[in-house]
């Protein structure tokens, strides 16, 4: 093993008093570092052989008892150490990381506070809306707390079963339910990966998160049409909603923020290449003649630099992330307006034209992982969770099939 603890008194800066600090030196990978013992003495006073505090020491009531002191607090630095080595983790720690598991330097043992620098990392990385999230749970954990601080090692089974009869008496659903514990649940990996809590601790080992099927999200290509031929005033509100709605479908069912991020530069040779904010998964779709009809409106006297759809106007990211929430909150409040104009009786939302996209290319026999390619997906199985439910209409034919064989 190639790291080691030693006790010294590191002599190389006097004190103002002439004394000097006892350390302990750690030596992790060719690399040292000290760790204050708080205490410090005059030279005269160590035994360098025995890295101990001489007998003649007068500042203390118990020279044997500061000796002991400094023996159990190297030992229990030494049994760190070795559970470190021992669970195979120990080169691949810095030493940086062995001092903090060391010295316990964690100003983050409470959960509410290592989330909430969580979440101002994810500002600083333009996050805004994991950042928000993380926000979120803290606040609600917070109240149920009544303002007293959460440690980690009081966010185990039982507190995570308390919350969620919490959560479920005061009416609330388990979907909303599965949304904040993901996100405790989150925060707590990225815990357990910094070193603030052991993962033998894990709360969700024994704990499954829950969730009810939602309502059906997908239309059928006849509902897409009515939406698509409907006529409404280029000077209604409306006439810009609906536009989005189509645009969505035709870019591959591209969600709301990245259709509202996306620059005339996107546009390369007929081609729109646009790069999925939550993924980093290339969009490179044909605009076909369907979407350059919707996309000409928008591009007229715009520059490279412009944004396609008017949705950003600002420069800072943090008040785009608004713009871009505010804009949807009106755009789901118009869908309802053409969904009823259309006499669509199922709700449409933002996602509806994403989850259709999805639906109406796997009923058209289009492969799994070109689907999950097309949705800007980096696994398949958030794919799979698009696709889990078949439109009903769909069930009753392959029945029907069934009942026909008979």
């Amino acid at each position: 093993m190639r790291t080691y603890l030693s006790l010294l008194l590191d002599t190389r800066r006097a004190k103002k008093d002439g004394s000097y600090p006892i350390i302990f030196r750690l030596t992790h990978l060719r690399k040292t570092t000290s760790i204050s013992t708080g205490y410090s003495i005059l030279e005269k006073y160590w035994d360098s052989k025995k890295c101990t505090i001489k007998r003649n020491y007068t500042r203390v009531e118990s020279i044997a008892r500061l000796n002991t002191l400094l023996l159990k607090e190297e030992a229990r630095a030494n049994d760190i150490i070795n559970q470190l080595y021992d669970k195979g983790k120990l080169n691949y720690f810095s030493i940086t990381q062995v001092k903090n598991r060391i010295t316990r330097n964690n100003t983050y043992d409470s959960f509410y506070k290592y989330g909430e620098l969580l979440s101002e990392e994810l500002k600083v990385s333009h996050q805004y809306g994991t950042s928000r999230s993380y926000r979120g749970i803290i606040s609600i954990l917070r109240t149920f707390t009544k303002g007293k601080d959460l440690k980690f090692n009081e966010l185990n089974y039982d507190f995570i079963k308390r919350f969620e009869r919490y959560h479920l008496a005061k009416g609330n659903s388990i979907n909303s339910l599965s949304v904040y514990l993901r996100a405790i649940k989150a925060i707590y990996n990225k815990g357990i990966k910094a070193g603030l809590v052991e993962k033998e601790a894990y709360p969700f080992a024994n704990y499954s998160i829950r969730q009810t099927p939602t309502e059906k999200r997908a239309l059928n290509i006849d509902d897409i049409r009515k939406i698509m031929e409907l006529e409404i005033p280029k000077d209604m509100v409306l006439y810009r909603y609906r536009n989005y709605f189509i645009c969505s479908f035709l870019l591959y069912g591209m969600n709301f923020t990245d259709m509202c991020y996306l620059k005339l530069k996107n546009i390369v040779d007929g081609r729109i290449k646009f790069r999925r904010r939550k993924t980093s998964k290339l969009y490179d779709i044909k605009i076909t003649e369907q979407l350059a009809q919707i996309l000409i409106i928008y591009l007229k006297g715009k520059g490279k630099e412009d944004y396609i759809f008017p949705v950003i106007k600002r420069e800072n990211p943090e008040l785009q992330e608004r713009e871009i929430s505010w804009e949807r909150q009106r755009y789901n409040r118009g869908l309802k307006t053409i969904g009823e104009m259309c006499g669509i009786e199922q709700r449409l939302t933002t996602y509806v034209s994403r989850h259709s996209f999805a639906t109406q290319a796997m009923l058209n026999n289009v492969p799994l992982q070109a689907i999950s390619a097309m949705l800007g997906h980096s696994k398949l199985n958030t794919t799979q969770i698009y696709l889990k439910s078949l439109p009903t209409n769909i069930l009753d034919d392959y029945n029907q099939q069934l009942i026909e064989m008979i």
